[in-house]
């Protein structure tokens, strides 16, 4: 009789999987929390305290491991030193183990690392070829499929779950790992000793930047992101460099209280704004830079409307995401077939920033725009009004997020110029005034960095800006804050630069 050995933390399914095996003949064998769910459902179990000889000792942490139970996973049924070494100790096979972990992530601490789990899930996947290890409640029906046809489980299936178990066990350590490596709270150190990484395929994707490269999406091993949940209402298969633009447009919309609308090409916004109403807040982000917005994703921090959605449908668009969708504005952006449609939940957002290099990492924080104006210095003799502070500090958003050299021009919650990826700033300072087509008087500047010379400070003058916000900390400082002064021009110094590479 075959001898399946269960010891989950997540009951879900153990009930039915247990019954499966019980009705195809095999013996079960358990302990704790998992006997008596399984005992409870009327299906017979045997206590593994029968197989060892021991109870669960030290408050429950040595339970499984035991020569009786190692031995039975770790045989080779093939060699007769095994045979001999069993028959001698009493050992017998186990065919199949049934193992989730102590749920560590969900609160990191001593007693949640879990040791006999682990240890059984490695001896049955080092084993394969004659031992099935199952850690996941989603294979449970396969497991049943294949034993209930053939009495047991074919060798691809085998492997497939020993590879399985031991990303599993590979994501658990590292999320050990990870937590003994974080700096403590009284360190000087604000990034951890080492990283240690475990993802997963998630998505395969059309192709990567080009058709010619093959493009995936990975997750981190037992997380999901707003990605996982994200729904596709309608549209193509989603690209590289869809959901890397994507990302961008839906991080920065979510910085916004008020209905604001992203528009994003090739990873920097080329249209943003915040008005009373999401309808409105689309239109002006569009009026933005409208050559550029065509092919752009468009994020919104509210439910897209019938009237929304008419206004979006003639615009060429790759991608639209928002909160949710009302039923007549589906209906609407249905005729365009190829346009891709997602719903989704806010961003949960992470701690580091990784980009890889050769050989390695580079890692860096998270960049944060604080709203905490408490560090920010008026250094002009005029000062910004109410309206020009409120506009500041909306261009210091989106200007944190556009590739530097970063220039963003902007009146009354709107973006109507934005210079970015120059290899100097004068460039963007000129672009940005191009692209707000003097629509720009009478409105605000930021600068993801400090102004060099004054040139840019002028160019920013004579497209009509009259305040402007930058981090300061030029050696020419005095000389771009006289330049100001001339032209009548606020500006604050944050002390804090924003660059984005």
């Amino acid at each position: 009789m075959p001898t399946a050995l269960l010891s989950v933390y997540d009951k879900s399914g153990i009930v039915e999987l247990a019954a499966g095996l019980h009705a195809a003949g095999w013996r079960l064998v358990s302990s704790g929390g998992t006997a008596k769910t399984v005992a409870d459902a009327g299906i017979p179990v045997t206590d593994l305290a029968e197989l060892t000889g021991l109870p669960a000792i030290f408050d429950h942490r040595v339970v499984t491991l035991h020569p009786k139970v190692h031995g039975g996973l770790l045989a080779d049924p093939t060699n007769p030193q095994h045979q001999a070494d069993m028959a001698q100790h009493g050992i017998e096979p186990i065919d199949l183990v049934v193992v989730n972990l102590y749920p560590f992530t969900s609160n990191p601490s001593i007693e949640l690392i879990d040791i006999g789990g682990p240890a059984m899930v490695r001896a049955a996947a080092k084993n394969h070829l004659h031992v099935g290890v199952v850690v996941n409640p989603a294979d449970y029906a396969v497991v049943l499929q294949e034993i209930a046809a053939t009495g047991r489980l074919a060798s691809a299936t085998r492997r497939r779950l020993a590879r399985d178990a031991f990303a599993t066990i590979a994501a658990y350590d590292a999320a050990i790992a990870n937590w003994f490596d974080a700096p403590s709270t009284d360190s000087v150190d604000a990034l951890p000793q080492g990283l240690h990484l475990s993802y997963e395929l998630a998505q395969t994707l059309r192709y990567g930047e080009n058709p010619h490269q093959q493009g995936a999406r990975y997750r981190l091993a037992g997380a999901a992101s707003w990605w996982d949940t994200a729904v596709q209402h309608q549209g193509k298969e989603l690209s590289y460099l869809n959901l890397y633009d994507t990302e961008a447009a839906w991080k920065l919309v979510q910085r916004f209280g008020r209905p604001a609308c992203v528009i994003v090409k090739h990873a920097n916004p080329c249209g943003v704004s915040v008005a009373g109403t999401i309808e409105a807040a689309y239109t002006q982000a569009n009026a933005c830079d409208p050559v550029s917005a065509f092919g752009g994703i468009v994020a919104c921090n509210r439910p897209v409307t019938r009237e929304l959605a008419e206004a979006l449908a003639p615009v060429f668009t790759e991608v639209v995401v928002a909160p949710s969708f009302d039923a007549d504005a589906l209906e609407v952006l249905a005729k365009k077939a190829n346009l891709r449609v997602l719903s989704a939940s806010a961003p949960a957002g992470s701690a580091l920033d990784m980009r890889s290099i050769d050989g390695g990492l580079l890692v860096q924080q998270v960049d944060t725009v604080s709203p905490d104006r408490s560090g920010w210095q008026v250094v002009t003799d005029t000062q910004p009004t109410p309206e020009q502070w409120a506009d500041l500090e909306f261009a210091w958003q989106v200007c944190a997020v556009v590739s530097s050299n970063a220039i963003v021009y902007a009146k009354d919650g709107q973006a109507l110029g934005i210079g970015a990826g120059q290899q100097n700033r004068l460039d963007s300072a000129r672009i940005a005034a191009e692209r707000s087509a003097g629509r720009a008087a009478g409105g605000v500047c930021a600068s993801d960095a400090f102004f060099p010379f004054r040139d840019g400070l002028d160019a920013a003058a004579a497209a009509g800006i009259t305040a402007v916000i930058q981090p300061g900390g030029s050696m020419r400082d005095a000389e771009v804050i006289a330049a100001a002064d001339e032209q009548g021009v606020a500006m604050v110094f944050t002390g804090e630069r924003h660059f984005r590479h």
